[in-house]
């Protein structure tokens, strides 16, 4: 068998997903090293970025339970899901409540989440689209700017919801071939865990769990079976937090009773068309007396009232919001990542990069149905459901970033598609071996 060059070697390490995610950590970390040193920042003012989940995790680490999001005591808690504010209150525990040392664990633990993403991504688009997209894929990722920024600003759970719905994703992709029953059972704990962490992925989860048991229906595989063992164990992960819920507050809390403040920050009078920040009662102190006055699911239900009762006397205005707030989703426009453009040129290349990013996604989507890929449905069904709830409350990127990693993986299989026409049209047909190892390249591993 014949050596491979010294070049092969080098194109075979650049196209092992293992080599991404370690550069994509060498990225992250240096970023955070850089910024830390040369801007640096007393730790106090660092946490606040976690607002809620810091509060959280600090009320864990102290002993006092899942409570106190903001920045007074309030009591019981059931403001966001508990594992990645555990997650903190682990690292409090041993290193420090709110000292610098946590703070470095945290940022570290946040880069390796999010560079750890690059190998589902990865994965992904190889068995969708082939080795050439997975590669591509990769090493997009390894250097997408919302990705670095979130793992490098903010504390919050940001990067493991991206790694834990790529996981699922990928879980779902191969659950069309299989109807083993312990391969069921842990798809249903994914999708349990993935829901402990940030709730919005259970919006895809009729879809995605929907597409495997209808392919294993076309294939003549039981399928019932599989999806009822997934659901069951999806309910056994979240139901003792369902139950802390009933037993604290003493009614039902679909995974976070937030819902009605979210709802009404997005849609009152004040609101200039995407969210109105600063009546946030991290931010308002007249908010925050009624919050204490009221304590937090009576608050949280006076506000859905509030802004209910806004939406229904002025549909219109709820209509072009709506519509403000679906731009700003896959555009970010108005998004903070946006503060990194620090000059003219930046910005205009930041919203240039916001603008061509969904752009690529979307054109991924009309591109897998076109060359009938058989994923085709579970990625359109992620991208366009898992934002909707965003568009009647408030959006960010960074609610946004759990599907990023989907839209990496549909970016980089249009740029390939649109890289490989242009090749083919400067070289004419390929004829023999060469166009054969082309096409290979290009057909999906499953």
């Amino acid at each position: 068998m014949p050596q491979r060059s010294f070049a092969g070697k080098i194109a075979s390490f650049l196209a092992h997903p293992g080599t991404m995610v370690v550069a994509s950590f060498l990225v992250r970390y240096g970023i955070f090293y850089y910024v830390r040193t040369h801007f640096p920042q007393p730790v106090t003012e660092t946490y606040p970025i976690g607002a809620e989940t810091g509060r959280l995790a600090r009320a864990l680490a102290a002993g006092e339970g899942f409570s106190s999001p903001l920045d007074v005591n309030t009591g019981p808690s059931a403001w966001m899901t508990p594992l990645y504010p555990l997650l903190l209150a682990g690292v409090f525990r041993l290193f420090g409540i709110f000292s610098w040392a946590s703070f470095l664990v945290i940022a570290a633990i946040d880069c390796f989440l999010a560079s750890l993403t690059a190998w589902p991504v990865y994965a992904i688009a190889r068995k969708a689209f082939g080795t050439k997209v997975g590669v591509a894929a990769g090493w997009l990722w390894t250097f997408l700017l919302t990705s670095i920024f979130y793992s490098v600003v903010w504390v919050w759970d940001t990067g493991l919801s991206a790694l834990v719905f790529s996981l699922i994703f990928l879980a779902t992709m191969h659950m069309r071939d299989s109807n083993r029953p312990a391969a069921w059972a842990g798809y249903g704990a994914l999708w349990g865990t993935g829901a402990m962490i940030n709730a919005s992925v259970v919006s895809t989860m009729p879809f995605l769990i929907g597409w495997a048991a209808l392919e294993l229906r076309q294939k003549s595989i039981p399928w019932l079976r599989s999806a009822v063992i997934a659901l069951l164990v999806f309910l056994a992960v979240i139901a003792p937090w369902f139950v802390r819920n009933y037993v604290v507050f003493h009614k039902t809390i679909l995974f976070r009773d937030n819902f009605g403040l979210e709802l009404w920050l997005g849609n009152n009078p004040s609101n200039p068309g995407i969210w109105s920040w600063w009546l946030h009662p991290n931010d308002d102190d007249g908010e925050r007396k009624i919050f204490l006055r009221l304590g937090e699911i009576p608050y949280m239900e006076q506000k859905q009232r509030e802004a209910i009762a806004w939406i229904r006397a002025h549909p219109g205005e709820f209509l072009y919001d709506t519509w403000h707030r679906f731009v700003d989703n896959w555009t970010g426009f108005d998004d903070p990542v946006t503060d990194l453009a620090h000059g003219p040129l930046w910005a205009n290349f930041v919203d240039f990069l916001g603008l061509l990013f969904p752009l690529l996604t979307f054109a991924g989507v009309l591109l897998a149905y076109r060359q009938r890929t058989p994923y085709a449905f579970p990625f359109a069904a992620a991208i366009l459901f898992f934002p909707v709830v965003y568009y009647v409350t408030h959006t960010s990127l960074r609610y946004r970033h759990p599907i990023d990693p989907l839209m990496t993986v549909l970016s980089a299989f249009s740029l390939v598609t649109l890289c490989s026409k242009i090749t083919a049209r400067r070289a004419g047909k390929i004829p023999g071996r060469a166009g054969a190892n082309a096409a290979r390249e290009m057909t999906p591993a499953g």
